[in-house]
């Protein structure tokens, strides 16, 4: 008998598309993968140490990037009662929890600019 299911099909459970679509809206944009990456390689981090980071983003949308990861539960923004203000943002634990995605993204580009490396040589 053979199967019917995609080998990347979950083995027990059903995933309906609009859970992905919705899981894809949060991630949508330029900067929030990159931000994310960086807030699992080391958390806290101040804005200043993201911009930092990530020199290529305007301060403009960093600031909408990290507000719309917020709206959506991925990041968390502390502020400290201090002078001069001191603000810091970190992953919630829904934020850690895309490492294992990000992680397996990570792989597969490793492993498909390898394969496709000697190709654009030719080409």
């Amino acid at each position: 008998m053979t199967s019917d299911l995609h080998p990347a099909d979950p083995p027990t459970s059903v995933c309906s598309i609009s859970r992905v679509e919705h899981a894809l809206g949060v991630l949508r944009g330029r900067w929030k993968l990159l931000i994310i990456h960086h807030l699992l390689v080391r958390r806290p981090r101040r804005f200043s140490d993201l911009e930092r980071v990530i020199p290529e983003v305007t301060q403009k949308m960093l600031v909408q990037q990290l507000r719309a990861l917020k709206r959506d539960g991925v990041v968390r923004r502390i502020v400290y009662d201090e002078v001069p203000p001191h603000v810091e943002y970190e992953l919630t634990q829904a934020g850690a929890e895309l490492a294992t995605a990000l992680y397996a993204l990570h792989d597969w580009a490793e492993r498909s600019c390898s394969a496709a490396s000697p190709a654009r040589e030719a080409g």
